[in-house]
Order: structure tokens, then sequence, then C-alpha cells
């Protein structure tokens, strides 16, 4: 399906791996011009170079910086004032008691998950709505809703984007912006790859076998029973995007996998 996107600018933050790089992937497969963005250069360039290899008529872009930098993120708007889209994936995450969570942990997570996120939506969104077009999405969690309690200083600003997206997406009435948020459950990042291989590293199985002994272990209410794939958050993030999904507002838009349950 076309998606519509065709020549469209986007600024995938966090998108060297993961969720962020599967998602820059799929947006340059409908023809979108990509900001690539993380924090080492080096492994924006090589994601930069991958990315193009796969889809040669799309110009990708390496946009580098620490965006909870206030001066690098300045300079990240003076390079690439414009953009249709905006992707807001960066995060930080790990499992961590709340005692353990000290107040710098919790400022630490913070500026990075939300307050990075939301001086790039200052930035960029009055300009969307200058153009009467774009497109910002948050990247969130399930935790944003479910919280486990396994990493209190993690759930918590994927709550505060819920009320972030909801916030801006008044701020767009009678346009043709949206801003929305994504809550991917239990994601197949190349991190979470690695722990399953380690885990059952002596058991003589395939992949699919220690991933299904992994989640009826760990994960028993998944009714996914597998780990989604990035590349599934993806192409909804593409779909969100594009101008079929106008209706979506301010909407926290569940892929758990039956993480969640559903309250009528």
């Amino acid at each position: 399906m076309d998606m519509g996107l065709q020549g469209k600018t986007a600024l995938v933050t966090g998108s060297t791996k993961g969720i962020g790089k599967a998602i820059a992937a799929e947006l340059a497969k409908e023809g979108v011009n990509v900001l690539i963005n993380g924090r080492n250069h080096d492994e924006v360039e090589q994601t930069v170079s991958e990315i193009r290899s796969q889809f040669p008529a799309v110009s990708l872009q390496n946009a580098a910086a620490d965006l909870t930098d206030v001066k690098q993120r300045e300079a990240l708007f003076g390079q690439y004032p414009q953009v249709d889209i905006l992707i807001n994936n960066m995060g930080i995450y790990e499992i961590m008691s709340y005692d353990d969570a000290s107040d710098d942990i919790w400022e630490r997570y913070f500026r990075t998950n939300v307050l990075a996120a939301n001086g790039l939506c200052r930035f960029y969104l009055p300009k969307m709505l200058e153009h009467n077009d774009g497109r910002i999405v948050f990247i969130a969690s399930e935790e944003a809703v479910m919280p486990s309690g396994q990493m209190p200083q993690y759930a918590i600003t994927k709550s505060a984007l819920l009320s972030l997206a909801r916030s801006l997406s008044g701020l767009t009435a009678g346009t043709e912006v949206t801003v929305n948020t994504i809550m991917p459950g239990p994601t197949l990042s190349e991190n979470v790859q690695q722990i399953i291989e380690g885990i059952y590293a002596a058991d003589h199985l395939t992949f699919a076998e220690k991933e299904q002994k992994f989640m009826a272990a760990n994960l028993p209410q998944s009714e996914l029973q597998r780990f989604i794939r990035p590349s599934e958050i993806g192409r909804l993030a593409a779909f969100i995007c594009s101008p079929y999904a106008s209706a979506f507002r301010g909407s926290p838009i569940r892929m758990d996998g039956g993480m969640v349950p559903t309250i009528y």
C-alpha cells in the first residue's frame, strides 16, 4: 500500500537501532527523506549507509546529536529547520527498583525521555501548524498504562508522553497536523535478542524455541506469545504518519500483543 508520503522529510530520534531504526527504514521505503539521529556520529553514519543501500532513491542524512543537550539541539534546528514528520523515539530504560532510583536518575530519565522530545516539539510543531501539515509521533510503552514495577523511573516518563501528546494534539484542532502516541509491548530489539540467546546458550534450541520458552516463563500475559518485531512497529508508524490516518488525534495507539487488558 502506498502511504502517500513520497518526498516528505522525517526526523527519527534514536534511530541507529531497534524501533527507531525500523521506523526510519519503513519511512524510507515509503519515499520519505529521513534524518537519522543518535549520539554517536559513526553509528549514525553506519545506519545511514545501511538504509541508503536498501532505498537509494531517498535522501538519508546524518543528524547526530545528543538531544538532551540544549546547544546540540539548537545546532540541529539550525541544520534542519523544517521537517514534515517528527518521531520522538529516543529513550533510555533499565530494570531498577524504586529504592535504587536516586534523584539524579529520575532527572536523567525525564531529561532524556520527556524533555528532549518536548524541546523538539516546541520548535517543530509551530512550523507544522504554519504550513498546515505535519505528523508528530511519540513512542511510549505498555508500561505507560500498566507499570510492571520493575522500572518505575521509566514507566512514569512514558505516562508523561501520553499526557504531552494529548495536550499538544489540542493545539492542532482544525488543521492537518496530528500528534499521537504508539505504545509497543515487549519488542525484539538487538539487546533483547542477545539477552535471550544468553539465557538459553546451553540449550540446543532454535531462536524461535528460545523465544517461546522465555515468553511462557516471563510474559505469560502476552497473547502474542512472541516479541513484537521492530518492523511491525515501523509499519504502524508509517501509517500513522500518512494522510490516511488524519482522524487519529491525541490517540494512545496500543500495539502491545495483548499485554494490557481492555476495560470497556
